[in-house]
């Protein structure tokens, strides 16, 4: 059974493996960090957040120190679909940010019936669903789910 666990990320209890939402790439083993397996792309701070005064005229620019942060964005090698984004003290390794039992979520699903792409995608509070194609309610309205 798969059990969703983020916006972008399940859990194949059954093989015990992270998976893509989006595209279904195998990104690794549960009982490590999803992150191990997705592509990382360091970007300098600067390339997000511009300078608000200019650099060759000032040294603070309300633009964010590379020598002091560094942002790592995490991508499904599968789809390329942008998993997770932390900003970090360079040389700092990723941060474990979720690790699960996974034997508690086995016995804890156990009972459960898999959840339909319909449950999955909640309600429509804003009704704009029509306005992004990735949209899981939609995808959901589509195949009929």
């Amino acid at each position: 059974m798969k059990v969703p666990m983020t916006e972008y990320l399940e859990i194949d209890l059954d093989r015990e493996l992270w998976m893509c939402r989006v595209c279904n790439h195998e990104v690794g083993p549960a009982r490590q960090s999803y992150k191990e397996g997705l592509l990382v792309h360091a970007r300098d701070p600067r390339e997000i957040h511009k300078p608000i005064l200019n650099p060759e005229w000032y040294e603070f620019t309300f633009a964010p120190d590379p020598k002091w942060v560094q942002i790592l964005e995490y991508y499904c090698p599968g789809c390329g679909t942008l998993v997770e984004a932390e900003y970090l003290p360079p040389g700092h390794p990723p941060v474990v940010d979720m690790e699960f039992d996974i034997d508690a979520l086995k016995r804890q699903w156990a009972g459960r019936k898999p959840l339909t792409e319909a449950e999955l995608a909640g309600p429509d509070m804003a009704g704009l669903s029509h306005q992004h194609s990735h949209s899981r309610k939609q995808k959901a309205h589509k195949h009929g789910s």
